[in-house]
Order: structure tokens, then C-alpha cells, then sequence
């Protein structure tokens, strides 16, 4: 008597991939963890092996549709923008290296919190910030009311010479954060 073969219980027939497994190799891959590791680890809890070269090709997807949300259009006014950047310690090719990711946060019109961008460079400089500023213009922002900064050297020469009437201040924790220098420290 003949056995029929049975269907396929992890992945079905003519199925390339395992059900919602993209989504794990993505959550994977933005906890740091690499294509061979990520490889191992879906062979080792599922027996499921993938080519490095599938896994790729899905991580690939996600910086397409990064980049897709990065060139956005957005509002064309926003009462506030609210513009920092922070040093984040990263390995690149076993070398622990600083990088500065230029984070903007807008409020819209409907007081909605927004992040407009999250761009990666080597230090904090006004002139990357010019770029950026370039940029949000380039994306359909007309007009801002209000910038929120830091105390950046050369931070509102840049944003007067892309949005010349809109006002700058300094934001009220860079503030804090600047005269506390004037404190002892038992009093702050």
C-alpha cells in the first residue's frame, strides 16, 4: 500500500517562506543581531534554514521602506520643530565608534507629535543641520513658527537661512541642563 505524502506542516507547498518569518527576521535584525546569526538562530528553534542571501534580501526591504517614511512629503506648516541631536556608541567592524543621529520632532497644526526625520552623521554641526533644514523645505515645509534648540554654535544662522522669519529658542531642558553647571551640585 502506498503512503501519500504528507503536506509540508512548518512551511506549505509553494510557500517560500514561513508565515509571519519576515517579521521575525526583521525584529531580529533591529535587536543588532547579524545574517549568520539570524540564519542560526531560525534553524536552531525552528529547523528552518534560510540562505543568507533571503535573509539579505528581507533586512534590504526594511531600509527601502526607511527610506521611503525619510523622503516623505509633510506638513506644509508646523507651529514647532523641536531639533537635537544625541551620540549613540555603535560597533562598526569590531570598533566601538560615537555617532550623532540629528533627530527632528515636529507638532503639527492638530497638536500631533511627529518625527519628521532621523538622519545618522559623524558629529553634531550647523552645517549638517543647514542640510537638513534644506531638506524639510525640499519636502513641502513652508513655514515653522517656532524652532526649539540647543545651544549649538552656528544652529540659528542655519535655520534664518532657511526659514528667515520663524523664531528660535532655546530649549527650556537644554536651559536647565546649561545653568546647572552654576550649581553645587548638593543644591540641584
Amino acid at each position: 500500500m502506498l503512503q501519500q505524502a504528507k503536506e509540508p506542516q512548518l512551511v506549505k507547498k509553494r510557500e517560500r517562506l514561513l508565515k509571519g518569518s519576515e517579521d521575525l527576521i526583521l525584529s531580529l535584525y533591529t535587536k543588532g543581531m547579524s545574517v549568520r546569526d539570524i540564519q542560526n538562530h531560525l534553524d536552531d528553534l525552528y529547523g528552518y534554514q534560510l540562505s543568507e542571501q533571503t535573509i539579505s534580501n528581507i533586512t534590504e526591504a526594511i531600509m527601502d521602506k526607511a527610506k521611503e517614511w525619510q523622503s516623505r512629503p509633510l506638513e506644509a506648516i508646523y507651529p514647532i520643530i523641536f531639533m537635537d541631536a544625541t551620540v549613540l556608541k555603535i560597533r562598526v567592524d569590531r570598533v566601538v565608534k560615537n555617532i550623532a543621529a540629528y533627530i527632528m520632532l515636529g507638532i503639527t497644526i492638530d497638536g500631533k507629535k511627529e518625527i519628521l526625520g532621523i538622519w545618522i552623521g559623524e558629529n553634531e554641526t550647523s552645517k549638517y543641520w543647514l542640510t537638513l533644514l534644506n531638506e524639510l523645505k525640499n519636502r513641502g515645509v513652508e513655514d515653522v513658527l517656532i524652532f526649539a534648540i540647543d545651544g549649538l554654535n552656528g544652529f540659528n544662522q542655519a535655520i534664518e537661512a532657511v526659514y528667515p522669519k520663524a523664531e528660535i529658542q532655546r530649549c527650556i531642558v537644554h536651559q536647565i541642563r546649561s545653568s546647572l553647571r552654576y550649581v553645587s551640585w548638593k543644591d540641584r
